[in-house]
């Protein structure tokens, strides 16, 4: 990923932004985010090479092993949770964004249920 082009596109989107607020407010907030998205999508682009070589690294450590899986699933939805919240606050919806990032925990919480399983499991296993 080339950070300038990401840092320069951020830019260039948020001077289009508060130049259009000025004329057309309605129209602003979609600038901002589309630019959000478009940036979303280059640093997820960016990142995936790096998190499948974390994946093939844990299959080699323990083939099968989820762990991985579950890291992966609960860092797409903490960053996708707190981007969406983000951008309904940008646009003055509070109260969604809210309810965007008590989704997100939910859903953290129950992707990583089986964590908690394997760990009552062990503690089981040590009280026995």
């Amino acid at each position: 990923m080339n950070i300038i082009a990401f840092v320069g596109a951020g830019i260039i989107g948020t001077v289009l932004s508060v130049v259009l607020k000025q004329y057309k407010p309605e129209f602003s907030m979609y600038i901002t985010l589309i630019t959000g998205m478009l940036m979303l999508g280059a640093a997820v682009s960016a990142v995936k090479p790096a998190l499948d070589m974390i994946s093939s690294y844990m299959e080699i450590a323990d083939p099968d092993s989820e762990y991985a899986e579950i890291l992966i699933k609960t860092l797409a939805v903490c960053y996708l949770t707190q981007m969406a919240g983000e951008s309904c606050s940008d646009a003055g919806e509070t109260s969604i964004a809210a309810k965007i990032a008590l989704a997100g925990k939910i859903a953290v919480v129950l992707i990583a249920l089986p964590l908690f399983e394997k760990l009552m499991e062990v503690i089981k296993q040590l009280l026995v």
